[in-house]
């Protein structure tokens, strides 16, 4: 994580909150064949800080398109957008996204599945270093490795490392992630995650996590626990309900 508190940013919540409006007025309108996921997420941190996250996602067969605006009670406030493209060959499947961010952000990565129902992960993640609220709690500049498999029909087993190869801080999380889908509609994801390294002041930090995510189309309920969220050195509570349309 690398944040500063800046001046409050509220116009840029209104716009987002207008975009998300547009959004869905047009997800009711548009003859075209477009999901949204629409999650509002809140976050309690061990220091007393409390946040706010709105993101709005768009999938449009291969391509998926995201607005997000995160604040918090310490003043910072940041809003986002990104897009994501799936391509598909056979034994090997891409995913090349790009995101920016107010405060100057830029970021990007590109991930691989390469294999068949058993698989292996492999990813690499940059950034342009400015400052940005990491809500996927990994590190950005970083190289992604491990193994997978959906041998067992409506199982999907991972395990995988998220480890920093740029700032010099040997921070490592490491996902073991399950997902098991109850029919069509239904589905339980749990990811236990475990991690260790120093901030970017060097002192060092670690500890373990568990997020529960509950599926029951159209909604969706996440509830997650981090002991050093971000290598912050404080822990951090979310809840997230949320809708498919």
């Amino acid at each position: 994580m690398r944040r500063k508190i800046h001046r409050r940013l509220g116009v840029a919540g209104l716009r987002f909150l207008g975009l998300a409006g547009l959004c869905a007025q047009a997800a009711l309108a548009s003859p075209l064949d477009v999901a949204f996921k629409f999650t509002p997420a809140y976050y309690f941190f061990g220091d007393g800080n409390r946040a706010m996250d709105l993101n709005l996602r768009a999938t449009r067969g291969n391509q998926v398109g995201w607005l997000g605006f995160y604040r918090d009670h310490q003043g910072f406030e940041q809003a986002r957008a990104g897009f994501e493209q799936h391509e598909d060959f056979d034994y090997l499947r891409l995913v090349l996204s790009g995101q920016a961010a107010t405060h100057g952000f830029l970021g990007a990565s590109i991930n691989a599945e390469i294999g068949g129902k058993t698989y292996g992960l492999v990813g690499l993640g940059r950034t342009n270093l400015q400052d940005y609220y990491n809500l996927n709690f990994d590190p950005n500049d970083a190289i992604t490795f491990g193994l997978g498999t959906r041998a067992q029909g409506d199982t999907e087993l991972s395990v995988y490392r998220v480890q920093d190869n740029r700032l010099g801080t040997g921070q490592r999380v490491t996902h073991v992630l399950w997902r098991q889908h109850f029919g069509a509609n239904e589905r339980l994801t749990v990811d236990f995650s475990h991690k260790s390294g120093t901030d970017s002041s060097g002192a060092a930090g670690g500890g373990n996590g568990l997020t529960l995510t509950f599926d029951i189309e159209p909604w969706f309920a996440r509830a997650g626990y981090d002991a050093d969220v971000n290598f912050s050195g404080h822990s951090m509570v979310e809840v997230a309900l949320g809708r498919r349309f």
